[in-house]
Parts: structure tokens; sequence; C-alpha cells
């Protein structure tokens, strides 16, 4: 626990106070791929070869490997990892593996893997959790991975109405600092009909419960993963919103338009990520996600103004038209942070965040940003 916020700033880093990066936008990586222009599913080689050209270079905040439903020859796939994990070159995203359900066959196959491998991988995405033997199955992962010394955190994937009821006992294990919200599984299970135009708006209920329980519990929660197939990818150069919708509305296409509209309401919920599926949602997830350089811009102008007016925990101002104080300086040092956690600001912005911190108690600190180790 940081009791004193100028070992933060003497040490220049938001990682103590915030809990690390975020998982941001993740995109499953199928480790054997099938291939449909010839009906079979790759060899070894040919599976290497597709790794390197495409999973090196990938643009999302986080590389997902899944071993569970989305893998169909499970044990190529984890001789595939065995052997390629270890050689990955210098990386600025997180490799995450989505293994079995607990106690099941393949989760102990799954096991072996990772006690070989552990050093390689930063996140367990554990399926089906809790549904089975409850918050146990935390507690017990956690365990075994503190026996193998292992830092690698867990991301429960919340897949059905029992996992949703127990959410804050699974959340509450330090392993744990965020959960995946399952939404294809968790609909089957209560029998609901989702479309994938609209499937937040129908599960907006039980979306609502676990972001509450996860605000609680000072974790993230992730999105859902969207199944519509998007034919283009949009450009690096788009950042700002207003990029965005110039291209959707010159090259987009009604499945693109959904999938950024979902990204985008799901970021108004203030979630810590999303899963997607195709190589296409990466960037028009991330700039849904990701605070355009201009919003950070003028949150840092709001800051500076209420610094000035020495009003940043006590007072009011006048801003380009709007009366703020206290509550929406804070919603703009969160999407300061929100930036950061998503490594898209730069270190003259880090240390202006760093220095608003510093200007504030750690009770604010934490009303404002529940995530990090204070």
């Amino acid at each position: 626990m940081i009791s004193d916020l100028t070992k933060i700033t003497s040490s220049n880093d938001l990682s103590p106070i915030l809990g690390g990066y975020w998982p941001g936008i993740q995109i499953y990586y199928p480790p054997i791929k099938f291939n449909p222009l010839d009906g079979s599913y790759e060899n070894l080689e040919q599976a290497k070869f597709r790794l390197q050209k495409h999973a090196y270079k990938t643009k999302a905040h986080t590389l997902l490997f899944d071993l569970e439903d989305g893998c169909r020859m499970k044990e190529m796939s984890r001789k595939l990892l065995l052997e390629e994990l270890p050689k990955f070159p210098e990386r600025d995203f997180q490799i995450a593996l989505r293994i079995n359900p607990f106690r099941t066959p393949e989760y102990e196959e799954d096991l072996k893997l990772i006690r070989q491998i552990h050093k390689y991988i930063d996140v367990i995405v554990l399926a089906k959790a809790g549904e089975v033997y409850g918050d146990a199955e935390i507690r017990d992962l956690s365990s075994w991975l503190i026996s193998i010394g292992s830092k690698i955190t867990i991301q429960p994937i919340v897949e059905h109405p029992k996992s949703l009821q127990i959410a804050s006992k699974l959340m509450s294990y330090s392993t744990v600092h965020h959960v995946v919200f399952g939404i294809h599984d968790f609909s089957k299970a209560l029998a609901y009909k989702i479309t994938p135009e609209n499937w937040i708006n129908e599960l907006q209920t039980f979306f609502n419960m676990l972001t509450m329980e996860a605000r609680i519990q000072g974790k993230g929660v992730i999105g859902g993963v969207e199944v519509l197939l998007t034919p283009n990818s949009l450009p690096d150069s788009c950042v700002e919103k207003k990029d965005i919708r110039r291209w959707l509305d010159l090259h987009g296409d009604d499945a693109s338009r959904h999938v950024y509209a979902h990204a985008k309401k799901e970021n108004a919920m203030g979630l810590t990520g999303k899963q997607v599926i195709t190589p296409n949602h990466i960037n028009i997830c991330k700039v849904a996600f990701t605070p355009a350089p201009s919003e950070i811009e003028r949150n840092i102008d709001i800051l500076k103004a209420a610094i000035e007016a020495d009003a940043l925990l006590g007072g009011a101002i006048r801003f380009d038209g709007e009366m703020l104080d206290p509550p929406m300086f804070g919603k703009s040092l969160q999407t300061i942070l929100r930036a950061y956690a998503l490594k898209s600001l730069n270190q003259e912005d880090k240390d202006f965040a760093l220095s608003v911190l510093a200007k504030m108690p750690i009770h604010t600190i934490k009303e404002n940003w529940p995530y990090g180790q204070i």
C-alpha cells in the first residue's frame, strides 16, 4: 500500500498507482487454424509461419491464444505454443492464454503447458469461471500459480448467471485485475436471443450488474466479442473521432458501424478492454476505446485551469461555456489516466498527470481511479 505520494512522483512512474496497463483490445489468435479452401487444418510448420508473419506484428494490446472453444487441435496447439512463445521478439503487447474449464482433462493439460512457459505469458483467461466449483476455481488456480513462482494474472470469463451471482467473490482475489463478459455463452445459458447488431442493449441489465460489482471491487471489465465481419480495416492515421466518422461515411459498411458503435458504448461504460476475432476490428475498437489527442489536450487544459484557480479539491470554474467543479475535474483526470492505461499518453502528459495526483489526497485518487494499489 502506498501511503506517501512523493514515492510516486520521485519514481516518475504511474504504474504503482494505476495498477499497470489495461488489457485493451484483445485479439483471439487460433494457434492451429482451419483452412476452408482445402478443408483441412494447418500443419505445425504452416502454423509457425503464420504466427511469425502476423502475431509478431499485432497492433492489439493483447494477443490472446485460445485453447478452449475456438480450438479443435488442442494437442498440436500446445506444442506450437511450447516451441514458439519463447522465440517471440521484444513486444509491446500482452500475451494471454484462454484455457479450458477448471479441473477438466484439457485444463490439466493446459496447466502442464503453462508450467513450462509461464514466464512468456502475462494472463490466463479462465473459461466458464465459477460455474461448477464457484470461486474455489480462482483460489486454487491462484495458489497453483504461486507454487510455480509465476506472476501471471487471471481473467475469469463470466459466461453463466451462476458466475454473475458470485462475481464479487471471483474478483476478490489479488490475481484478478479484470473479468470478461462472455456474452454468447451467457445469453445461451439464459435462452436469450441476442443479435449481432443490438446485443449490448439486449444484455444491458446483466452488463450493468457486472460493471457495478467490478467498480466496487476495483476491477476492470472486458467487453463482448463481435461476430460481425468487416471487409476493411481502419487506417492508422485515423485517431480522432472526426477521422473515423469520415472513414465510416466513405469506406465503412454496416458491420463496421455497428462494431464502432458497440465499442464506443463500452468505452462510455468504463470498460477496460474488448475482445475481437479479426484484425480488421483492432483499429476501429482502439479508436473508440482510446481518448483522442484533442480529447486529452482539452482535459489537461481543464485541470490546469482548476489548479490555477485553486479549485482542484474544492470550488468551481467557468471553462468553455461550462461550469465545472471537482467531480468534473475527476472525470478529466480519468480521461488522462485511461489514455495512460491504454498506452497512448506521451511522457510530457504523464508528467502532468503525476503532478496532479501529487496534489490529491489518497482517498480522492481512489474515488477517481479504483484500479491501483493505493
